[in-house]
């Protein structure tokens, strides 16, 4: 129950403070999880990110009372967080389709209702998942600032750097330092822990084997000692991703005895004929156990 409730003081967090600046940290510390985590969660479960929410709310809050109480429009953007009257007026007409000055005068607006966590019975099915604990060890890898979670955003460009970095020979020098004894696969790494308020770094990598490092834009990285939460993912990608993940986030985390840690997000690729029906990968998140 505490994740269910915890995602509503989250979204209860957010509705509080839509005439001011939301603190998206404060939202997800609510939520007893990280900027990351829960803004990742969010979309995942949502479609949407939890800054589109927060605009979808203001503007039909916005609408509501210029049709209402007729305020000036410039009273109204400054209140729901705009600059100006013209940036207001712009993403007032983008999302109800009429002006502001047309909201005032009673043309049809749009109106994107508040979220609300409701418990419903679902399940009965089995998740399979093993409780692993690794000590510290190096990758070498690839880094990319990547767009915080914002729906499939996030997805899309990783997916893209993944192509970018096979056909431009950086998973070829990768490979050539591994030592896959240690971890069987590519790797996929969300550092997350570093996320600041527009983007977080993913790494592709390798555990590495020692060998000289001859590829530009190479790094050695610690990934320090974590105990995982580690889960199969079976299926083409990206949709057998977005089928666990979705699974890991309303299934696992709820009816389990963990919460997220504050480590790195692996994601580990033991092939690249990611497009077969077979295809097997494993998501090993980091965990801790719930404070009791």
């Amino acid at each position: 129950m505490d994740w269910i409730s915890g995602i509503q003081r989250a979204l209860d967090y957010v509705e509080e403070h839509l005439t001011e600046e939301i603190d998206y940290r404060e939202a997800a510390r609510q939520a007893c999880s990280s900027s990351f985590h829960f803004q990742r969660m969010f979309a995942m479960l949502c479609g949407f990110s939890l800054g589109d929410y927060t605009r979808m709310r203001r503007l039909t809050l916005a609408a509501q009372e210029l049709r209402q109480h007729g305020p000036k429009v410039i009273d109204t953007a400054l209140k729901y967080g705009y600059d100006s009257p013209e940036s207001f007026s712009r993403a007032f007409a983008r999302f109800h389709g009429v002006s502001p000055s047309e909201a005032r005068r009673g043309a049809t607006v749009k109106s994107f209702s508040r979220l609300s966590v409701k418990l419903i019975l679902t399940g009965g099915r089995t998740m399979d998942y093993r409780i692993e604990k690794r000590d510290a060890f190096r990758v070498l890898c690839r880094r990319k600032q990547v767009a915080k979670p914002q729906g499939d955003t996030a997805t899309e460009e990783i997916s893209k750097f993944w192509s970018q970095c096979s056909g431009d020979g950086t998973i070829e020098k990768l490979c050539a330092c591994a030592d896959f004894s240690k971890l069987g696969g590519l790797l996929g790494i969300c550092f997350s822990g570093e996320m600041d308020d527009s983007a977080f770094p993913y790494g592709i990598g390798v555990p590495y084997n020692g060998a000289p490092i001859t590829g530009e834009g190479l790094e050695l990285v610690e990934i320090p000692a974590y105990t995982y939460a580690v889960f199969p993912c079976r299926g083409p990608m990206p949709e057998a991703f977005r089928r666990t993940y979705t699974q890991i986030v309303t299934e696992f985390f709820p009816q389990s005895n963990y919460e997220y840690g504050n480590g790195a997000e692996l994601e580990l690729y033991p092939s690249a004929d990611t497009g077969n029906p077979d295809y097997y990968c494993e998501i090993w998140i980091a965990v801790k156990e719930k404070a009791r």
